[in-house]
């Protein structure tokens, strides 16, 4: 069995075929989305962050509103840029949506991606420290955060308070017990992937990774997850951890798929972003018997226990409902996932 789930960048645009022309149109749209999905039976409604650009930017008023939607699914980001946070806000936002949506919330974090502007998270007030390069930033942000989501007491309570106080030094509230254990780092490296499980959180690993060996993208990412998976359990955590992998998955079944993806996905890319050598992993798009073989041979796939389906968010909620019924119901259970 493998969770599934769908990742929506949130884009929106006026451009000719839009049907999210408006922020308005992408936030009430998402909640639509999950939803939708949830009634078909996936597993996760995940929504990436993108800050200066016309996509989804401030994710806990998203995802408080998908948690009262819905009763099962899972509901989280992949990512959240790290850089930008003040933990301490954070922790009670995160609280405050895992609560709404009853212990459902899978939060994705990371030193984020590139960005629109030049040094963005400047702006909102937040500067590396000597000797720090922004991503050091980044992560010293997401350890305060895991400190801060353990729930112990830190702060020394005013004598003469408005409120009663409980005993001992105060924690921020509200506190949502078990959500730390529903932390996910971001990942394009392998260095970075076994950092993240010495910290105990699981991993997220996208379409594109650091070309560390030149071997095809599914093969790196299969080696980063099984480096992930040793270095968890030399660290002695107790729990078993959670490993995703995100792929834009398409099975043509009318002329509609045909006529959006009906060209072959293609290989491997490789690029350059922030200074680094990436190879980006293909897309799949075939009919469901010539998907199904394809997705057999990917073995980060087969290594994770959470596939995430990237989605064309701008093709409207009913076209994405049917992109992800396609994979649940001819694919999936081909391949042992249902």
């Amino acid at each position: 069995m493998k969770k599934i789930g769908f990742l929506s960048f949130g884009h929106w645009s006026d451009a000719h075929g839009s049907a999210t022309r408006s922020a308005s149109d992408v936030l009430l749209q998402s909640i639509d989305l999950a939803v939708a999905a949830e009634e078909l039976g996936a597993d996760g409604a995940y929504f990436r962050v993108h800050h200066f650009a016309q996509q989804l930017g401030s994710p806990f008023p998203l995802l408080a509103a998908v948690g009262a939607k819905t009763r099962t699914i899972e509901i989280g980001t992949g990512v959240i840029d790290m850089r930008y946070e003040n933990p301490f806000y954070m922790t009670e936002n995160a609280g405050a949506a895992d609560l709404i949506a009853r212990g459902r919330l899978q939060l994705g974090i990371s030193r984020g991606s590139p960005e629109q502007v030049i040094e963005g998270w400047r702006y909102f007030g937040y500067t590396p420290q000597p000797g720090e390069t922004d991503a050091d930033m980044g992560r010293r942000h997401s350890e305060l955060f895991l400190r801060l989501l353990a729930g112990e007491g830190f702060a020394k309570p005013n004598p003469q308070p408005m409120f009663p106080n409980p005993p001992g030094l105060l924690r921020l509230e509200p506190h949502a017990a078990g959500l730390r254990d529903r932390i996910w780092w971001g990942s394009a490296s392998n260095a970075t992937a076994v950092w993240a499980a010495q910290m105990g959180m699981n991993l997220q690993s996208s379409t594109l990774k650091a070309d560390e060996t030149g071997e095809p993208f599914h093969v790196q990412q299969a080696r980063q997850i099984r480096a992930y998976r040793e270095a968890w359990a030399a660290a002695g955590h107790t729990r078993t951890p959670r490993v995703s992998v995100s792929r834009s998955i398409f099975a043509l079944t009318d002329d509609r798929d045909r006529a959006y993806f009906g060209r072959d996905g293609g290989g491997d890319q490789i690029g350059v972003i922030d200074n680094m050598r990436a190879v980006f992993g293909r897309s799949y798009a075939a009919e469901p018997e010539r998907l199904i073989e394809q997705l057999r041979a990917d073995e980060a796939i087969a290594e994770a226990d959470t596939l995430l389906l990237t989605v064309p968010n701008q093709l409207g909620v009913d076209y994405n409902a049917h992109v992800l019924d396609n994979i649940l119901r001819h694919v999936a259970p081909a391949l042992g996932w249902r």
